[in-house]
């Protein structure tokens, strides 16, 4: 394993010309990153267990989905990447053998930490740990609790190989069968049973169910000598295509996520004491070549240790968190309204509780002057205390328009769930566009006060999500602005009625605005900084992929014009290269919460956090997808205390941050700051100190 300090160069790949990193090495890089935080021992004992499993269902969905989506290329014949040129056959033994890497990691932290639990009296027990009232405890539970939902398929000609669905956990045993003949037999480890079975006693003593399932296999197969057994997990493609020209949308995506389920197996992972000939056996009945399987050195499907978090103490986590209030929202009694008409207020997601969004749509739902709520929803679940608000509000006789994107990864099927509750309350539900998919996070409410029709508009650049909200950083914009609303307004029209707005007043949306409108900002700083006029840039995202704008930021640093890029994820772009990018500056903070706010700042010819300075907030990344697939929103923050706590607050804190930040360099490698006398993180400051546009009532205390 690198050093805690310093990944791997899985970006750079020995090639000394590349002006791109590759998008896939350069993720995997990321989820390295991720699972560094799990063999750091400054951090409890379930945290790093908790980044050790998002590390892992990472890389699951990263097979599922891109190592997936390089195998349908090649099926399709192509020989290089569309949008790079790169050699697929290359790229494909790239990604696979840093994949393996990976995995090899995995395991060893894995058992790290299973080392240090057991020093706390946590432990996984193996057969032999077993003593004789185990040994009777577990049959019992096991005939009582496993035994009926597990469904033996013995291997022979009238038993064909049974279908594993994806993800699909099973045990296979080899067996001498009461006249002398060899049996082979594959067991389905359900999903709906706890892998990990915990004995009684005040210590936390686990059996494993693989463990149960061969230990207990006289129950199904009496009579018969077990003689080597094993386990394997498959991951499967989970791409979905839908048809363009589809009438019922909802119709084609209920038979994709079926479908899904029957996608083209992507990976094998054996484990080590499955015999030579199961393994071959596995091969040629799952038909998958030998670089996608991966043979585990400890245990198969590490991401299901997750189910263990659920039975530390509370000493095993970060010290309990709990969101603020905005004062501002208090000094107003909690009336969301009444603080937007006094002065826009911008929330900051998760050290500023959620629960904010949430007001502010459900006394939408009961305000009686409240005409119409329009609202995307992209990421939620149908018991989402939103989708209760506008149920609600839909109930009580208010126009409400949800615009639910049906194409969101993985939560597809929540969300056409959500729909059809939706609509059975009386909502006019619209699926977003065919062919674009609804990234942009807007609330639109109308208001009858007096005589006018009054409108306020939140826009995030987060899921309407109440749990991710919890552990993912983000801004919520709250504002009255008639321009914002009209232009929200205006979005929302475009996302029913098919017709992209001629011109808005404020707002940068994608499609067809916002790579123009980057272009532009980019221009305006390198005509700037050759004018000897303060220049800069300083954005914050979670991947920058487009290679467009990264030849123009190659561009602008030439030109002389300082950049810094805070890129959570993926970054394709190349720093620190003379003549090239020189003056760009990559860092990445990976911590206690995910980095999700995308944040865009021009210099504008003044110095960083001046009055000239432009600020936007906004839902997109800098990657194709976002700028030319998707409806995605950028906003203009224009008030001073929101500029002011995102110049002098925000962007500060991040940039300074030496406890969770890595440096980017131009070989690929990630270096984490390693300087004991300033440690100074940004998210600790940010659960400490209030933000400034929701200290109302005490702001004069703090100034």
């Amino acid at each position: 394993m690198s050093s805690n300090n310093k990944t791997s160069s899985l970006l750079y790949n020995n090639q000394q010309d590349l002006r791109y990193f590759d998008r896939e090495l350069s993720w995997l890089s990321f989820n390295e990153r991720v699972l560094l935080n799990a063999y750091d021992k400054n951090l409890p004992l379930g945290e790093r267990l908790r980044f050790l499993t998002i590390s892992s269902d990472n890389l699951d969905e990263f097979f599922m989905v891109r190592v997936a989506g390089l195998l349908q290329l090649i099926a399709h014949s192509y020989k290089t990447i569309p949008e790079t040129g790169s050699r697929l056959d290359e790229l494909l033994h790239a990604v696979l053998k840093a994949s393996r890497l990976l995995k090899k990691n995995q395991q060893n932290c894995l058992k790290l930490l299973l080392d240090t639990f057991s020093e706390s009296n946590v432990s996984i027990l193996s057969e032999n740990d077993w003593d004789k009232g185990d040994l009777i405890w577990l049959e019992e539970y096991y005939e009582q609790n496993i035994l009926p939902l597990l469904t033996p398929t013995t291997l022979d000609p009238a038993h064909p190989f049974p279908f594993i669905q994806n993800r699909g956990k099973c045990v296979l045993m080899e067996m001498q069968g009461p006249q002398g003949n060899n049996v082979n037999c594959v067991i389905l480890l359900p999903d709906n049973i706890d892998r990990f079975i915990r004995l009684p006693g005040e210590n936390q003593k686990y059996v494993m169910l693989e463990s149960l399932v061969i230990k207990f296999v006289n129950l199904i197969y009496p009579n018969y000598i077990l003689l080597k057994s094993g386990m394997f997990r498959v991951l499967r493609d989970s791409e979905i295509e839908i048809d363009d020209e589809a009438d019922d949308l909802i119709g084609q995506f209920e038979s994709a996520i079926r479908a899904r389920r029957r996608g083209g197996i992507v990976s094998l992972v054996f484990s080590h004491d499955l015999s030579k000939t199961a393994q071959k056996l596995l091969t040629r009945e799952l038909h998958i070549p030998d670089d996608s399987i991966y043979i585990a050195q400890g245990y198969v499907g590490i991401g299901d240790f997750s189910q263990l978090l659920k039975n530390f103490s509370k000493s095993y986590f970060y010290k309990p968190f709990k969101a603020r209030i905005p004062q501002r929202i208090i000094d107003f009694k909690g009336n969301c309204f009444s603080a937007i008409r006094n002065k826009d207020l911008i929330v900051h997601h998760p050290y500023e509780s959620f629960d904010i969004v949430l007001n502010f749509l459900q006394q939408a739902a009961q305000d009686e002057n409240v005409l119409t709520l329009k609202q995307t929803l992209y990421r939620t679940t149908p018991d989402s205390p939103i989708v209760q608000a506008l149920v609600k509000a839909a109930e009580s006789g208010k126009s409400v328009v949800a615009v639910i994107e049906l194409k969101a990864r993985f939560d597809e099927e929540n969300n056409v769930q959500l729909a059809r509750v939706l609509e059975k309350a009386g909502a006019q539900v619209a699926y977003g566009l065919v062919d674009l998919k609804v990234h942009a996070k807007l609330s639109l409410i109308t208001r009858k006060e007096g005589s006018k029709l009054v409108s306020y508009a939140h826009c995030g650049t987060g899921n309407y999500h109440p749990h991710t909200a919890k552990v993912y950083t983000d801004f919520s914009f709250f504002t009255m602005d008639s321009k914002i609303c009209e232009d929200a307004r205006s979005v929302f029209n475009f996302l029913t009625s098919y017709v992209f707005p001629k011109k808005l007043n404020k707002m940068v949306i994608s499609p067809n605005m916002s790579f123009d409108w980057l272009i532009d900002k980019i221009n305006q700083e390198i005509d700037n900084c050759k004018n000897e006029l303060n220049s800069g840039i300083w954005i914050k995202c979670n991947a920058i992929t487009d290679q467009k704008l990264i030849e123009k930021l190659y561009e602008a640093s030439n030109a002389g014009v300082k950049i810094h890029l805070m890129v959570r994820g993926i970054c394709c772009l190349r720093p620190n290269i003379k003549g090239m990018s020189d003056n760009i500056k990559v860092s990445a903070i990976i911590g206690r919460f995910l980095e999700h706010g995308r944040l865009y700042v021009f210099a504008n010819k003044g110095k960083f956090q001046s009055d000239e300075n432009l600020v936007y907030i906004a839902s997109a990344d800098i990657m194709p997808r976002n700028l030319y697939h998707r409806v995605e929103t950028f906003i203009p923050l224009e008030n001073k205390t929101i500029r002011s706590q995102l110049l002098n607050q925000v962007l500060p804190a991040l940039i300074n941050d030496r406890k969770n930040s890595w440096l980017l360099n131009e070989f690929g490698e990630y270096l984490k700051y390693n300087d004991e006398k300033d440690e100074f993180c940004a998210h600790s400051y940010f659960m400490n100190n209030p933000s400034l546009s929701g200290q109302g009532s005490l702001a004069h205390i703090s100034s």
